[in-house]
């Protein structure tokens, strides 16, 4: 397997639970109704295009990109629009969103589902840039960043690697690793659609080691293809992180408050080089995903290829049902992921997976004082210090938050998994950033 290379500062190594990695991808049954989030990226929500009673199919596009940093929505069903109205999504909040009445599954004739594998890749990179902007694709990491908006540098700067993120450390969750298991050829060709665009020569795919049989399988595949190549990489949360992973594979440090195109990388999700995919060589949107469906006390942990919009509640019932003693439901994994109010939740293009927790481990611990034992400090990937960030944030001092690099922070809650104290840290963090931010924006429009 070669050297196992990671990242240099910080991180914690918390129990994996990869409980629904031998399970095979299981294609969802459609819902009844399709509940479609108008703010499904990083960035402005999406701007209708359908009104109560049309008629859509599947691939349709439903709502345009609302800016720049935005994406095109599509019709993950055929049936009919019965509302443009707020719906809960993940925040917990009422956001505007369009309710589809599922009438069979018809698609726009125009889009190939077959499972043909299509190598030749006949478009430019502008027309590639283009065809992912009007597929409406986003990081499917979770961050849900626009694909198309990382594929154009800014002025100046150059792209050497694309980096393929393979890691999926955040335990519980398998979505990426059986899509690489069953999908491998299509990322590759997917990855190479991304090098073309890009115009760069060198792509590598990161995978951790706790995945053997997946380095295996794609190393295979890219034995042939010039300039791409596997590593293997230490279990190391949250090696899965942009820069901790630019850190391990190149072994080059983004400058604080920069992007990864700062050191010539450009990094992408191995769901988004599927989706990349589908659209480029398949005329495919984006209206379905893997989600993985996991949990101690989850009778039938799964991954399931789940049309967007489909309430969660229907993908518990297909791992045989919400257990009894279920304490919380995470959408996401446990330590990134947020809880859901609702099971009427939709499936939204970040969702990687629905963790149930079971009571006794969804209690959370009283919060006692800080010891300053700085245990935080030293797993913090980014070097930050977020006993005094969380002070910072709790008493109101946004600018020392500022100044203290809050903005850095990855909200990949190490500080908070390694805390003698059960401070939420993670909740303080969360707050600063969000307060920081806003301030940031309104200093920028002054």
């Amino acid at each position: 397997m070669g050297i196992l290379k990671t990242f240099a500062l910080g991180g914690v190594h918390p129990e994996e639970n990869k409980l629904s990695s031998n399970a095979p991808i299981e294609k969802l049954a459609l819902p009844k109704q399709a509940i479609v989030p108008l703010g499904q990226n990083l960035g402005a929500p999406s701007k209708p295009l359908v009104k109560r009673g049309d008629q859509v199919k599947a691939g349709q596009l439903l709502a345009e990109a609302g800016g720049f940093i935005s994406t095109n929505i599509h019709a993950p069903v055929s049936g009919k629009v019965i509302k443009i109205d707020n719906v809960i999504d993940g925040t917990g909040y009422k956001r505007p969103g369009i309710i589809i009445d599922v009438e069979g599954d018809e698609w726009l004739d125009d889009i190939d589902l077959s499972t043909d594998l299509k190598t030749e890749i006949e478009l430019d990179g502008k027309a590639i840039i283009e065809k992912i902007k009007n597929a409406g694709l986003v990081g499917m990491g979770g961050a849900t960043f626009p694909t198309y908006v990382k594929l154009m540098p800014p002025p100046g700067k150059k792209a050497e690697y694309l980096i393929i993120n393979g890691v999926e450390c955040e335990p519980y969750l398998t979505s990426d690793h059986r899509l690489m298991l069953e999908k491998g050829p299509e990322i590759v060709v997917g990855t190479q659609i991304l090098m073309k665009a890009l115009n760069v020569k060198k792509a590598i795919i990161g995978i951790e080691n706790n995945k053997p049989e997946a380095i295996h399988h794609m190393q295979e595949l890219v034995k042939p293809i010039d300039g791409m190549t596997v590593q293997p990489l230490k279990v190391q949360y949250p090696q899965g992180g942009e820069k901790q992973l630019i850190k391990a594979v190149v072994n080059r440090e983004v400058p604080s408050a920069k992007l990864p195109i700062e050191v010539g990388c450009v990094v992408q999700n191995v769901g988004t080089a599927f989706a990349v995919y589908e659209a480029v060589q398949k005329n495919k949107p984006l209206v379905e995903r893997v989600v993985t469906v996991t949990g101690k006390a989850v009778k039938k942990p799964s991954n399931l290829l789940a049309r967007i919009g489909t309430p969660i509640h229907q993908l518990i019932e297909a791992a045989e049902g919400l257990p009894e003693n279920t304490g919380k439901i995470i959408g996401g994994g446990p330590m990134m992921g947020k809880a859901l109010t609702s099971l009427d939740v939709p499936v939204v293009k970040g969702s990687s997976g629905i963790l149930l927790m079971k009571k006794e481990e969804s209690v959370r611990e009283p919060e006692n004082p800080c010891i300053r034992c700085s245990k935080c400090t030293t797993v913090c990937p980014m070097g930050l210090e977020p006993f005094l960030l969380s002070k910072a944030s709790k008493l109101g001092k946004f600018d020392m938050a500022e100044s203290e690099k809050i903005m850095d922070c990855i909200e990949c809650g190490s500080c908070q998994y390694t805390c003698p104290a059960s401070i939420p840290l993670l909740d303080y963090l969360r707050l600063g950033k969000n307060k920081v931010g806003a301030i940031m924006r309104n200093r920028g429009k002054n």
